[in-house]
């Protein structure tokens, strides 16, 4: 049972979290923060009533029971091989970074450490996974973002696309979660893990459209098998950063409240 943090990056999701500890809204110690930017970091450290403190990677790992990804998914295959290494757990943000090195997913039960992967901007996992210890036949997602939240995707920038301008709701793209996470790596983490709860990264089909005026991240479902039917429906209220929703924020706040309670609803 995690009785500390280390959070590891000073984005969206980070700030977030460091608010709700310096709010009294989080049930566990924040031990430090590291971040690529380190003057950033210090920054919005300054706006804390009682700030975290700044520490290098090794030491927040040292100091820290659970550490909290919340940089990107280029640091996630290093920072697990240093976290397991010293005994610690893992919480992963950036889920598709799991896709491209499954071998973190391994490593976490070779090791005997916790590797969690929060819901993030979605819903209904707990549904996908019950579904699937039974015949599933499809798993599909749909999503629908503002052209300003797509800006810099590999996949638009390595096929020519431009969004500039756009009028009319364009499909941007159509593929398995795992071309999807490589053409949408801010964007598309979800497809992850739906992928991760159901029947995997290649038989998950994906969708983008790019929808101009669209004032939220919107996201379908869709799950077929000898269950029944799942649909499940998200407008999510864009952060700060464009690319990230609202209930990201709030999914990994709950999380690492979740990480240190015995108590446990959902599958």
């Amino acid at each position: 049972m995690a009785q500390s943090i280390g959070i590891v990056g000073c984005g969206a999701i980070g700030r977030a979290l460091m608010r709700a500890s310096d709010s009294g809204n989080l049930n566990v110690a924040v031990a430090g923060v590291t971040s690529r930017d380190e003057h950033r970091a210090h920054e919005f450290l300054g706006s804390l009533d009682n700030p975290p403190p700044y520490l290098d990677r090794q030491e927040l790992i040292s100091r820290s029971d659970l550490l909290v990804e919340t940089a990107g998914g280029h640091i996630v295959a290093d920072l697990a091989t240093e976290t397991f290494a010293a005994g610690k757990d893992l919480m992963v943000i950036s889920i598709g970074a799991l896709l491209d090195n499954p071998g973190i997913i391994e490593e976490s039960r070779e090791k005997g450490c916790r590797l969690l992967a929060p819901s993030g901007a979605i819903a209904g996992l707990d549904g996908i996974k019950s579904a699937c210890a039974g015949r599933v036949d499809h798993v599909t997602m749909v999503s629908r973002k503002p052209p300003i939240g797509l800006e810099g995707a590999p996949h638009l920038v390595e096929n020519g696309i431009s969004l500039e301008g756009l009028e009319e709701e364009m499909e941007v793209f159509a593929g398995t979660a795992r071309e999807a996470v490589k053409g949408f790596p801010a964007n598309l983490n979800v497809s992850a893990a739906v992928s991760l709860a159901g029947v995997g990264a290649d038989r998950t089909q994906v969708k983008m459209i790019a929808v101009p005026g669209l004032e939220r991240n919107c996201h379908d479902i869709e799950v077929e098998g000898e269950f029944g039917i799942l649909r499940v429906h998200i407008e999510n209220v864009p952060s700060e950063n464009p690319k990230t929703g609202k209930l990201t924020a709030f999914s990994i706040i709950r999380s690492v409240q979740d990480a240190v309670d015995p108590f446990r609803i959902g599958t």
